[in-house]
């Protein structure tokens, strides 16, 4: 597992809740990552960890690798890749998603 791979690993393993996003929770920088941090809070989550991958060229590339998914936002719970805005949008309409976030 590459350095990148490593740090990747122990950001998705440090929390509860890790949004891979572009910007952060309070200043979204795309229309995806918005959507995904409103579901969020819509599913009553208010802690939960983000990370900017504008912020880090290698995070930004490295998790697309991460997970074998292409695009940014990615949302991980309990350490699991769940999937970007449109899957968590969907998750959170059939109420599949506040019963994943609301476990443990």
């Amino acid at each position: 597992m590459s350095d990148v791979q490593q740090r990747i690993d122990a950001l998705v393993k440090g929390s509860k809740v890790v949004l891979f996003m572009k910007g952060t929770a309070q200043f979204p920088q795309c229309g995806f990552s918005g959507r995904a941090v409103q579901v969020l809070k819509a599913c009553g989550v208010n802690d939960f960890k983000t990370f900017n991958v504008l912020e880090d060229e290698d995070v930004r590339q490295g998790i697309k690798d991460y997970a074998q998914w292409p695009t940014i936002p990615q949302l991980y719970v309990d350490g699991e890749f769940v999937g970007g805005s449109d899957i968590m949008t969907e998750m959170y309409q059939s109420g599949e998603l506040q019963q994943l976030l609301n476990k443990g």
